[in-house]
């Protein structure tokens, strides 16, 4: 018996990019590096300029790793056991991965801190920024250019064109002003644990710190190819 058209057609894999701080995880990782470093207070106040539209992020951001100068690198390993995975990551990565698709996560954060956590996620890619370090402490710089909203949106570009899964079966999942390139871009918005500017963009919106609660649209919407 022969197969018609639509029976030989198969949903595409999913590629799902997530924002790390208050998306990926619960926590803001240069707070919890600032806590570590007894820097904490000075990063409240730049992010509090920056909340008040005072600041963009790449400048917020460059403040905020001024106050962690001289910090010794062991603040690496001291912040790591801090950082709490968001509930339903690993189910939703399972899930992600149960349809051969791709999860990559997108951060305004830190490298030396993704790193480790994208492999204990099971996450296939991830980018961010990295801190620069001289004779075995920070230098209160970043090194090379500064992941923001439109790093993210190319990013998102650039995946989808290397894993080959088309940008119209992607979804992007954020919570702050600097996702909202990447969610222009995707297929699908979702504002997580989302600032009200997200919220009123996104296509989705999930209340619920559950990131399993994502699973349900892996398959909405996604185009199919024979």
């Amino acid at each position: 018996m022969g197969t018609s058209d639509s029976e030989r057609m198969v949903a595409v894999p999913p590629l799902v990019i997530l924002d790390c701080d208050s998306t990926t995880i619960f926590d803001e990782v240069i707070e919890l590096l600032a806590e570590t470093a007894g820097t904490r207070e000075q990063v409240a106040r730049v992010t509090e300029r920056a909340m008040r539209g005072e600041l963009d992020f790449a400048e917020s951001l460059r403040e905020r790793v001024a106050t962690l100068a001289g910090t010794p690198v062991s603040v690496f390993a001291e912040t790591y056991p801090k950082i709490r995975p968001m509930t339903g990551i690993h189910r939703l990565v399972a899930a992600v991965h149960e349809r051969g698709g791709i999860v990559g996560v997108v951060s305004g954060g830190f490298h030396e801190l993704l790193d480790p956590l994208g492999a204990e996620l099971g996450v296939d890619i991830w980018k961010a920024n990295r801190l620069e370090v001289l004779d075995g402490a920070l230098t209160g710089r970043v090194s090379g250019p500064i992941i923001d909203a439109q790093a993210k949106a190319d990013t998102l570009r650039h995946w989808s064109e290397m894993t080959r899964i088309p940008l119209a079966a992607s979804i992007a999942i954020g919570d702050g002003a600097n996702d909202l390139e990447m969610m222009k871009v995707a297929g699908l918005s979702v504002a997580f644990n989302a600032k009200p500017i997200v919220r009123e963009f996104a296509d989705v919106v999930i209340d619920e710190l559950d990131l399993a609660q994502v699973i349900p649209l892996l398959d909405r919407g996604r185009p199919a190819s024979a």
